[in-house]
């Protein structure tokens, strides 16, 4: 067995950990020079040769320089894959807003026009019948 001491162990941990964040920042900041449409190809082109040719300087100056809007890219798309997921929710539930009303509301009101005389039985059953074969 090796003589391991336990202090290396924990740098090694640490070695790792920051070799991990580093990899996930240089790809955040390779994957939103492609996702940002404020720039040109020369300029993404520009960013990619800097961020791959001097890696250290080249994601420092990127998230000096366009951290901000780094940010506000990153929060745009979350809220527009919020609002397509809430869009997708309304769609699948078939409440209001997301389409027609729903159809307990429809069955709602033919009980409400039955009960009030506008149907009778045989109109609120094949009114019915023709909601409830539809879904």
């Amino acid at each position: 067995m090796t003589n391991y001491p336990v202090l290396n162990l924990f740098w090694t941990m640490l070695e790792f950990f920051l070799l991990v964040l580093w990899l996930f920042l240089l790809f955040k900041v390779i994957s939103d020079v492609f996702r940002s449409h404020d720039m040109s190809g020369l300029a993404k082109a520009g960013w990619l040769v800097l961020v791959i040719v001097l890696p250290f300087l080249g994601v420092l100056l990127y998230v000096i320089i366009r951290g901000r809007s780094m940010g506000e890219r990153d929060h745009e798309q979350a809220r527009k894959a919020d609002e397509a997921f809430k869009q997708y929710v309304r769609e699948a539930a078939g409440t209001p807003g997301g389409g027609s009303a729903s159809h307990v509301d429809q069955l709602a009101k033919l009980a409400d026009l039955r009960s009030s005389g506008a149907l009778s039985e045989q109109e609120y059953q094949a009114a019915k019948d023709k909601l409830l074969g539809s879904g």
